[in-house]
C-alpha cells in the first residue's frame, strides 16, 4: 500500500504513520516516485512535520499549498545550524524541511500573494529564480506581511527580496515600515539603514516582533544598528535599557562606562556580554550592587583584580563563592587574581565553595585542609585546563603530582584514574596512550590539541582495534560522534575501514554538533565520494543536481569533482554559491567550483557575486582581486569572514580603501585583530580616533610602528574618561605602544597590569621602568614577575635593574646588578662590529669601576 515517508527527528529513523486507513511502516527504499501517496493527506497533522521531500513530489498544486498550510500551522521551526560547517544560524530550517519547502514551491511558476500566504514557512524554498521572475514588484510588496514572518532566509534570499523591493519604490519612512520587513530585514545593506533617521531605527526596536529578526543578522548591520540607536541616547544606562538583546555585545566598551551614573543592575543581568565589556563596567557594578548573588553570570565574568583590590576580604570571599555558584567562567590572569585575593589570609578551609578552575593555581598540599590528593586531582580533571599554557610548568607539575597521588604505575592508565584525570590525560605522553589500550580515547577527544606524538599514539591503539569501541569496520554513527574530536587525528587507513554509511549518519546528524571545521569536514568526504571510473562525457542520467541536491549538506559526498564539474554546467550557481559554500566541499572540488565560476564570467566576478565567494577567495590570486569592485563595508565583511591567508586579505582591504571607502568603525570591526596588522602606516593613519572608540582591536602582535600609531590613537580616543578606573581595560590592548611616561602615570591609578601585558610594552618604554615603577603599576600580580623571570623581555629588564632596588620588591626576584658591577645588555640593531654581540646580554663584572668606560669602548670598537 502507497505510503508517505516520516522520517522523525534528525537521526533519520523510519515509523510507522497512524492514519484512518491504517498504520503503515515506510522506508525510503519502499518508495518509488509512481506510489507516493494518497496517504499523505490522511497523516495526522503531527506526521507532516518529518514528511520526506519524495512524499510531497506528486502533490498537485491545491494538495501542495494545503499541506505547505498544514506544514506552517503544525510545525515550529527547529533552532539549528544551517551547512555542513557547523555556523550557528538560529531559527534555520533542517535540510529536509527546506527540500519538502523547495519540492512544494516548484508546484508554481508565479507567485501572486494569495500563493505566498498559502505557502506561509514553506516559502523558504523559493529560489532566486523564482523571487526575480515570479513575483511581480507589485505582488511583492503587497507580500511583504507574509514573507517577513518566513523564518530561515539565506542571505541571497533575503537580499534578492529587499534590492527588488527598494528597487521598485519601496521607501522606508517609519519603524512601522522597517518593522514590516520583519526576518527580510537581514536582506539590508549598512549603507541603505545608515541613511535611516535614528528615530525609524528607535520607533522600529520597541516592536517586539521585529526585535526577534535581530539575532539572525550579519555583524556588520548588527554594528549599524547599534550606532544609530546609540547616537540617539545620551547614557550608558539608556542604552542598556534599549539596545535589543541580540544587540548587546555589539556594543562598543567605550560607551559602556557609567562614570558617575549608577547602572541599572537588571537591564545589565537581562544582557548577554563579552568578557571586555563585562570588564569595562565590573568596578561600577560591584560599588552599587549590594547583593552579589543578584549579578548574571554575564556580568561576573568582567571580574578584574583592580575591582577586587577595593574590596574587603569578607566582601571578597563573598564575590568568589557567588562565581561558584553561578558557574563563571573566568581567564587565566583573572583566576591568578583570584587565587592571590582568595588566600591572602592563608588557604579557606571551605575551597570547595570556590571557582574549581581556582584549584588549577594551588596545590595538593593547599587543598590538604578540605580534602585528599584524590579529591583534589577529581576536581582539577573537571576544571578548565586551558586556562593554563600547554607547556607551563604549572601545567607539567600538576600532571606529575596528580601520577604521584594515584599511584599509576608505570604508564598504564585505568578507567578509573582516567576518570579522575580528565583534562590532564590531554598532557600525557604517546607512551602512555599506547600502554592504556583504549582506556584514554574519550578523555583525549576533549582535548583542545594534541601533539604529533600523542596523534601517532592514538592511530596505532585504534588500528588494533583493541579497545572498547571495537575495530573501525565496525564502528556506527554513534560511535563517530563519541569519538568526533579525533576524527582530524585518524588517516586514510582508519577511515576506509569505517563503515560508509557510519560515516555518511554521522555528516547527516552529528556533524552539525562537532568542532569541526569545514577542512576537517572534507577529510570525511574524501573518503565518502564515489569510487572513479574512466571519466565519460557528460553528466550521468542519475547525478544531475536539482533544488534537492543544492538544498542537501551531503552535496559533496555525491559527485567525484570531474563529475560535479559535468554536472554543474546547466546550474546557476551564482544562486546557490553561499549556501552550498558552506558544504564541506574538499580542496579539489573547491577547485573546480571556481574553475565554472571562472569560466562563466570570463572578464571578472561581477560585484555581485563577490559576497558570496566565501572560502574560494582563498583560490584566488591578490591581483585578482586588486581589480574587484569592494564598494561596501558588507562586502568587505562577507569577503574577509572566512578568514583568507594573509595575501588575499591584504588585497581585499587595500581594494577596498583605494576606492575610497572609509576606514570607520564597521569597516575596522571586519578586519579585526586578525588583520589589522596588515595596515601599513598611510592606512593606519587614515583611522579616525573616533572610529577607533568604537570598535574592539589587539594590536599587541603586531609590528611596533602599528602599535605605536594605534597607541597613539586610542590614547585621543579615550582621553575624555582618563579618569575613570575604566579607562585601563580600554586603553590595556593598546598599551605596547605606550611610552614611558604614560605608564608611569599609570602606575597611580591602581590598574593591577598582568605580567602577561608587561612583557609586551615597548622595549625601550619597559627598560626604562624602576622597579617602584613596576610594582606601582603591577599591583596584586607583582608576584607573577617571579615566574618569567628567566623570559624575554622580563630576563632583560631585571638585568638592568640594581639587585638592592629588586631586593626591595620582597618577591625574588634575582639577576640584577650587584654594587660595583654593571650589566651591558645587547641592543637590538646591529653593534658596529665585526664580531656581533649576539641576542643574549652579556653581563661583565667590572672592578675596579675606573676600567668601566675604558672596556666599554674596547668591546664596541
Amino acid at each position: 500500500m502507497p505510503c508517505g515517508v516520516v522520517v522523525v527527528g534528525e537521526c533519520g529513523w523510519q515509523v510507522a504513520a497512524a492514519t484512518s486507513a491504517g498504520t503503515y511502516l515506510c522506508s525510503s527504499s519502499a518508495v518509488n516516485e509512481s506510489a507516493v501517496c494518497a496517504s499523505v493527506k490522511s497523516l495526522p497533522d503531527r506526521f507532516v512535520c518529518y514528511l520526506s521531500p519524495l512524499a510531497v513530489s506528486n502533490l498537485s498544486r491545491d494538495e501542495a499549498l494545503s499541506l505547505a498550510q498544514r506544514i506552517s500551522k503544525n510545525c515550529p521551526l527547529n533552532v539549528t545550524h544551517r551547512g555542513i560547517t557547523g555556523e550557528r544560524a538560529p531559527s534555520s530550517p533542517r535540510r529536509e524541511e527546506l527540500q519538502v519547502a523547495s519540492s512544494l514551491v516548484r508546484k508554481f511558476e508565479h507567485f501572486p500573494p494569495a500563493v505566498l500566504r498559502a505557502l506561509g514557512q514553506a516559502a523558504v524554498g523559493l529560489s532566486i529564480s523564482d523571487i526575480e521572475n515570479g513575483i511581480s514588484d507589485e505582488d511583492l510588496e503587497a507580500s511583504i506581511p507574509v514573507l517577513g514572518e518566513v523564518r530561515g532566509w539565506n542571505a541571497e534570499q533575503s537580499s534578492t527580496i529587499i534590492n527588488k523591493l527598494l528597487s521598485s519604490g519601496y521607501q522606508i519612512l517609519d519603524g512601522q515600515s522597517l518593522a514590516k520587513l520583519g526576518s527580510l530585514v537581514a536582506g539590508l545593506n549598512s549603507s541603505t539603514l545608515q541613511s535611516l533617521a535614528p528615530e525609524v531605527i528607535l520607533e522600529a526596536i520597541k516592536l517586539p516582533e521585529f526585535v526577534q529578526q535581530m539575532v539572525t543578522l550579519p555583524s556588520a548591520l548588527k554594528m549599524t544598528f547599534v550606532e544609530k540607536i546609540s547616537s540617539s541616547v545620551d547614557h550608558p544606562a539608556d542604552l542598556v535599557k534599549y539596545i535589543p538583546d541580540a544587540l548587546a555585545s555589539y556594543i562598543p566598551k567605550s560607551l559602556l562606562v557609567f562614570g558617575e551614573e549608577k547602572p541599572n543592575i537588571q537591564d545589565l543581568n537581562s544582557k548577554m556580554w563579552t568578557q571586555e565589556q563585562a570588564a569595562v563596567f565590573f568596578s561600577d557594578v560591584i560599588k552599587t550592587e549590594p547583593d552579589f548573588s543578584r549579578l548574571s553570570q554575564s556580568v561576573l565574568q568582567g571580574f578584574t583584580c583592580a575591582a577586587a583590590n577595593e574590596m574587603e576580604a569578607e566582601r571578597f570571599q563573598e564575590l568568589a563563592k557567588v562565581m561558584k555558584k553561578k558557574n563563571v567562567k573566568l581567564g587565566g590572569e583573572q583566576l591568578s587574581c583570584l587565587v592571590k585575593m582568595v588566600t591572602l589570609r592563608g588557604i579557606p578551609k571551605d575551597l570547595d565553595n570556590y571557582p574549581k578552575d581556582l584549584l588549577l593555581f594551588l596545590s595538593p598540599s593547599d587543598y590538604a585542609v578540605t580534602g585528599g590528593c584524590r579529591q583534589y586531582f577529581t576536581k582539577i580533571g573537571k576544571a578548565n585546563l586551558d586556562v593554563l599554557q600547554r607547556e607551563s610548568s604549572q601545567r607539567k607539575e600538576l600532571l606529575l603530582e596528580a601520577l604521584a597521588c594515584l599511584k599509576i604505575p608505570g604508564t598504564q592508565v585505568n578507567e578509573e584514574d582516567a576518570e579522575i584525570l580528565g583534562r590532564l590525560v590531554c598532557d600525557l605522553g604517546g607512551e602512555y596512550i599506547r600502554s592504556s589500550g583504549g582506556t584514554l580515547l574519550k578523555q583525549l577527544s576533549q582535548c583542545e590539541s594534541l601533539l604529533p606524538d600523542q596523534e601517532e599514539a592514538i592511530r596505532s591503539v585504534i588500528s588494533s582495534g583493541n579497545t572498547t569501541f571495537g575495530p573501525p569496520v565496525a564502528w556506527s554513527a554513534f560511535t563517530l560522534n563519541e569519538l568526533s574530536g579525533l576524527i582530524p587525528v585518524f588517516d586514510h587507513s582508519i577511515l576506509q575501514k569505517i563503515p560508509r554509511n557510519a560515516l555518511t549518519l554521522w555528516l547527516k546528524n552529528f556533524a552539525h554538533e562537532s568542532p569541526l571545521s569545514r577542512e576537517q569536514l572534507a577529510t570525511i568526504v574524501e573518503e565518502l565520494l564515489p569510487s572513479r571510473h574512466k571519466r565519460a562525457d557528460g553528466c550521468p542520467p542519475d547525478k544531475k543536481i536539482t533544488e534537492t541536491v543544492l538544498n542537501d549538506d551531503l552535496m559533496p559526498t555525491y559527485y567525484t569533482p570531474e563529475e560535479l564539474r559535468a554536472c554543474l554546467k546547466n546550474v546557476s550557481l551564482e544562486n546557490h554559491l553561499s549556501q552550498i559554500l558552506t558544504y564541506a566541499f574538499t580542496t579539489q572540488q573547491l577547485a573546480v567550483l571556481k574553475r565554472i565560476l571562472d569560466e562563466t564570467y570570463p572578464d571578472g566576478y561581477p560585484a555581485s557575486l563577490l559576497p558570496k565567494l566565501g572560502p574560494l577567495v582563498s583560490f584566488i590570486a591578490p591581483e585578482v582581486i586588486s581589480k574587484w569592485k569592494i564598494t561596501s563595508v558588507d562586502m568587505l565583511a562577507a569577503l574577509l569572514k572566512n578568514q583568507p591567508p594573509n595575501d588575499q586579505a591584504s588585497a581585499v582591504i587595500k581594494r577596498y580603501l583605494g576606492l575610497g571607502n572609509a576606514l570607520n568603525a564597521p569597516a575596522l570591526d571586519a578586519i579585526g585583530t586578525r588583520y589589522v596588522c596588515l595596515l601599513n602606516a598611510a592606512e593606519l593613519n587614515m583611522i579616525d580616533p573616533s572610529s577607533l572608540k568604537k570598535t574592539s582591536l589587539n594590536p599587541s602582535a603586531c609590528s611596533q610602528m602599528t602599535k605605536d600609531i594605534l597607541y597613539a590613537k586610542a590614547k585621543r580616543a579615550f582621553s575624555d574618561q582618563h579618569y575613570l578606573p575604566a579607562y585601563y581595560e580600554l586603553i590595556e590592548p593598546y598599551l605596547g605602544g605606550a611610552p614611558a611616561v604614560d605608564l608611569r602615570a599609570l602606575s597611580k591609578d591602581n590598574v593591577n597590569m598582568t605580567v602577561s601585558t608587561l612583557a609586551k610594552l615597548r622595549r625601550d618604554s619597559l627598560m626604562s621602568l624602576t622597579p617602584s615603577d613596576v610594582q606601582k603599576l603591577m599591583g596584586t600580580n607583582l608576584h607573577d614577575l617571579v615566574k618569567w623571570q628567566n623570559k624575554s623581555p622580563i630576563r632583560e629588564w631585571v638585568q638592568t635593574q640594581k639587585q638592592s632596588e629588586l631586593d626591595k620588591l620582597h618577591i625574588g626576584l634575582t639577576g640584577g646588578t650587584q654594587e660595583g658591577y654593571i650589566n651591558i645588555v645587547t641592543p637590538k640593531f646591529q653593534p658596529p662590529s665585526s664580531a656581533p654581540l649576539g641576542a643574549v646580554a652579556m653581563t661583565f663584572h667590572l672592578l675596579p669601576a675606573l676600567l668601566i668606560s675604558f672596556l666599554m669602548t674596547l668591546v664596541l670598537s
